[in-house]
């Protein structure tokens, strides 16, 4: 079913660490001042998966291999060492994530559950299919759910509510505030996103036959995940706010849909960041192989065994241990995560830029070249990339 590529990646986007981390203080610092951040970026984020989306079904080739037989390893190792970098600190946040939903729920140290998370991971990319994989974690990942519902059931002033999505500037904390939305962005126009999507169309065997439902799945699959990320800022606005209530971990926000959905709140939030973090990580850890082997021309793909495409599979192995050291050193793993999101955002302009000239070449897309509106709409989001790389950092130093 395409359509749970769609919600795969955009629970890869909107429903981890990150995203979760991030909606919950933008909701508990400035109610639903930042909403119009998780919508540009939901715009941002679909516009960039039906473009890899299209360059798969049409030229059977991933945004990552596309780069290199157009500009050559000599440039492509630029971007491919930046994803590299991010994907793996990212990973360590996700891995991190999921040990911390579990101490929670076990009440023992993430630290003990660092290696068994990590092993569990390895064994599903390791035994599984991309499609057992794709429609496990879309089913598990409808239990965030719960944050719509709770959403609902807190009855804000909606009308309040929408004034959010329009961007204005706070009466304080502006440097926090610009942190956050810098963040929020970073956090949902994710490099990984869209490799991982174009990796995933071109695993799926996608056809020119499938563009329609390419651009169905891209604007559905990241709807669903920017329904959920706005209803955590709605619900941390709600019930976090009103306590005063900064979230620094996730365990200062373990409760916050106790109010509206009782006693099965603390487990259904803890399911959620569990669940967020284990199909973020897959992703991640997938996206890692899928990277390195398109930018060498070796073999690939989560659908054939791990003993014939040995050296695909060799980089999830050695990512997921690597990976673990921070949570095992006791780093709580929502820190960890707001120091990845502004890495993210400075390396995106050197991943995004050359996705512009690729989506101009008929020799992979034929007739299906950018449009007008299309290289419009690209080039905006790399030059906002840019922009967002160069005050990254300083918002960090100043409102992180």
């Amino acid at each position: 079913m395409k359509l749970a590529l769609g919600i795969l990646t955009s629970i890869g986007g909107y429903l981890e660490a990150g995203s979760l981390g991030t909606a919950l203080q933008a909701g508990a610092t400035f109610r639903f001042g930042l909403l119009w951040a998780i919508a540009a970026g939901t715009i941002c984020l679909a516009l960039l998966t039906e473009m890899t989306g299209r360059l798969a079904a049409v030229s059977h080739q991933t945004v990552t291999a596309a780069v290199r037989k157009r500009f050559g390893v000599a440039v492509q190792i630029w971007p491919l060492t930046a994803q590299i970098l991010i994907d793996l600190f990212v990973l360590a946040c996700e891995v991190g994530g999921a040990a911390f939903a579990l101490e929670l729920m076990t009440g023992v140290s993430m630290r003990i559950w660092a290696i068994p998370v990590a092993f569990g991971l390895w064994l599903l990319l390791w035994r599984g299919t991309f499609g057992l994989i794709e429609n496990g974690v879309a089913l598990l990942g409808l239990v965030t759910l719960a944050f719509p519902v709770a959403a609902v059931l807190l009855r804000p002033d909606w009308a309040t509510v929408a004034t959010g999505l329009i961007p204005h500037r706070p009466q304080s904390g502006g440097a926090h505030y610009a942190y956050l939305a810098v963040s929020i962005l970073g956090a949902t126009i994710s490099p990984y996103l869209v490799s991982f999507y174009s990796s995933g169309a071109v695993e799926e065997e996608w056809k020119e036959t499938d563009l329609t439902a390419n651009r169905i799945v891209s604007g559905l699959g990241m709807s669903f995940g920017s329904l959920i990320s706005m209803a955590v800022v709605v619900v941390a606005a709600m019930v976090l706010k009103p306590a005063g209530i900064n979230p620094q971990s996730f365990r200062d926000a373990a409760g916050v849909l106790n109010g509206p959905l009782g006693r099965a709140g603390f487990w259904l939030f803890c399911g959620s960041l569990f669940i967020g973090c284990v199909g973020a990580a897959l992703e991640l850890a997938l996206d890692l192989s899928y990277i390195v082997a398109q930018s060498f021309g070796w073999q690939w793909g989560e659908n054939q065994r791990p003993e014939g495409e040995a050296r695909f599979a060799l980089i999830y192995t050695i990512a997921l241990p690597l990976v673990t050291l921070p949570t095992l050193a006791g780093i709580d793993p929502l820190t960890l995560t707001m120091l990845s999101m502004a890495l993210t955002v400075v390396a995106l302009p050197i991943m995004l830029a050359p996705l512009l000239v690729v989506m101009n070449d008929g020799d992979y897309l034929k007739s299906h070249t950018n449009g007008l509106v299309s290289n419009i709409a690209v080039l905006v989001i790399v030059l906002l990339s840019f922009v967002l790389a160069v005050v990254a950092i300083p918002l960090q130093v100043m409102g992180g």
